[in-house]
């Protein structure tokens, strides 16, 4: 697929003509369509108290029970998530050989559900679980059932969604929770995901980093960019000159830094690269 240059109208379609190598960076608002909600308002500010942070969870026994006994009951629905019109227009994109890389900051793992190959988790993916000492990873449906056998009570337990799997569970008795150790060492049991407070993979940054210089224009759908780990990435790809275009709802962090701010939600922006008519 390619977007021909007669049917070009848009100024977000004509940014996607114009540019052939493009370095996607996606956040919440990617997927918000999918029942996932995110954390920031329009102008970007906490709609929510913040996440538990890394220093946190490894240092505080209840705290981490409070975390797991809210995930366990926030993944049911989480796991069931499926790639909306925003997913599966990116991919058509990267079908098209228009997109370098997509880097993103959700853990979800919805755009390779829709069909993205060419995908950095830059915060990693809730469905893995992973021991801090020995690094052993299982999968979360497997993790999910270990926690659902040692607290049965806690299985039909129902509650609002929160953003990343969370779950909005308020208990008076999170210390009687029982959290799986790791089978093969006894450590911590982690969602594979990077925490607030916690390092993004040297790896990780460096690949992101070489993505970024082979590009020739970054775009951003569904990120206020708050997110340092995401806006280092804006900021140096528009230092070295690339063009940088963003589809978001209110203010992101890079705003005086874009050629172009289309604020709509993010299916409803990209749902040319949809029409069959413009794939043809």
């Amino acid at each position: 697929m390619r977007i021909p240059e007669p049917i070009v109208s848009t100024p977000l379609q004509q940014f996607v003509g114009r540019y052939r190598r493009l370095f996607v960076l996606t956040g919440a608002g990617c997927s918000t369509e999918s029942g996932i909600p995110d954390y920031r308002d329009a102008d970007g500010q906490w709609k929510r108290s913040p996440p538990i942070d890394f220093r946190t969870f490894m240092g505080d026994p209840l705290a981490r029970r409070r975390y797991w006994a809210r995930s366990m009951v926030g993944w049911r629905r989480f796991g069931k998530a499926g790639p909306n019109d925003a997913h599966r227009a990116l991919a058509r994109l990267e079908a098209a050989g228009c997109v370098h890389r997509l880097v993103t900051q959700n853990v979800d793992g919805l755009h390779q559900a829709a069909g993205s190959r060419a995908v950095v988790d830059l915060h990693g993916r809730l469905d893995q679980v992973r021991c801090m000492q020995c690094e052993r990873r299982q999968a979360r449906t497997v993790f999910q059932q270990h926690l659902a056998a040692l607290n049965p009570k806690w299985v039909a337990l129902e509650a609002g969604d929160a953003p990343d799997g969370d779950a909005d569970l308020e208990s008076d008795d999170f210390g009687s929770f029982r959290v799986p150790e790791c089978p093969d060492c006894g450590g911590i049991l982690k969602p594979d995901v990077v925490f607030f407070g916690e390092p993004v993979p040297a790896a990780r940054v460096s690949a992101v980093l070489e993505a970024l210089q082979a590009s020739d224009a970054i775009l951003v759908v569904g990120s206020s960019l708050m997110v340092h780990s995401g806006y280092r990435y804006v900021r140096a790809g528009a230092q070295a000159g690339l063009p940088v275009a963003a589809v978001n709802l209110g203010r992101t962090r890079a705003d005086e830094l874009l050629a172009l701010k289309v604020e709509q939600p993010c299916a409803q922006a990209l749902a040319f690269l949809l029409d069959d008519k413009a794939a043809a």
